[in-house]
C-alpha cells in the first residue's frame, strides 16, 4: 500500500491541465494502484493524479459502493437538470461549500490497461465525476461557483489551519511528472 501526500490549493499542479495518457504500461498502473490507496487511506470519494502532483488524466472514485477509476475522461451530460448542495475538496481539508452541478452525467473513458469504460453517474456520483474531470482540465470547484459564494469559500479558505503557513507545502511524487510551467 503506498499512500502519497496530496497537494494542497495554492500548488499550482491543481490549475495546470494535464496531459492525455499515452502509455498504458506499469507505470499507470502503479499511478492508479497509488490513487485508490491513497484515496482510501483519505476516505475521500475521489482523487485525480494532479493532486498527487502528477499531470496526467487519471481519477479514481468511491461513491456510495461504486469504485473505479477512469483514464482520460470524457463526460456526457444527458439532460440540463442540476443539483445544488456541499462539494468539498481533498486539497483543501475540511472545508465544504455548496456548489452547482449537473445531476447526472456519462463518462467515457479507459481502464489503466487501455479498455473502454463508462461510469453513469446521478446525484453525488455524478458531482464525483464532474469535480474529478476538473482536476484535470485545471479547474477547482470554486470556480464553478457564484461570485458571491466564491468569495464567503475564498474567506473560509485563508482561515483553515493547513493554509496558515503562507506557501503550499510541495512534496515529491514517486512518479514522472511535468512541470505545471511549461
Amino acid at each position: 500500500m503506498t499512500v502519497l501526500p496530496i497537494r494542497l490549493f495554492g500548488d499550482p499542479v491543481l490549475t495546470t491541465p494535464a496531459d492525455p495518457v499515452a502509455t498504458f504500461d506499469k507505470e499507470l498502473r502503479r499511478l492508479v494502484r497509488d490513487l485508490h490507496d491513497t484515496l482510501r487511506d483519505e476516505q475521500g470519494s475521489g482523487l485525480a493524479a494532479p493532486q498527487l502532483g502528477v499531470g496526467l488524466r487519471v481519477f479514481t472514485f468511491h461513491v456510495d459502493g461504486v469504485e473505479g477509476h477512469l483514464v482520460n475522461p470524457v463526460l456526457d451530460f444527458p439532460d440540463e437538470e442540476e443539483q445544488d448542495g456541499p462539494e468539498g475538496c481533498l486539497s483543501m481539508p475540511g472545508l465544504y461549500f455548496d456548489t452547482v452541478r449537473r445531476q447526472h452525467v456519462v463518462a467515457r473513458g479507459l481502464t489503466e490497461l487501455g479498455d473502454p469504460v463508462q461510469v453513469v453517474g446521478e446525484g453525488y456520483l455524478a458531482r464525483c465525476l464532474q469535480h474529478e474531470t476538473d482536476h484535470l482540465d485545471g479547474v477547482l470547484f470554486l470556480d464553478r461557483m457564484d461570485t458571491e459564494r466564491r468569495r464567503a469559500a475564498m474567506r473560509e479558505l485563508r482561515r483553515a489551519p493547513w493554509a496558515q503557513g503562507g506557501a503550499p507545502t510541495v512534496k515529491i511524487s514517486p512518479h514522472a511528472t511535468r512541470s505545471p510551467f511549461r
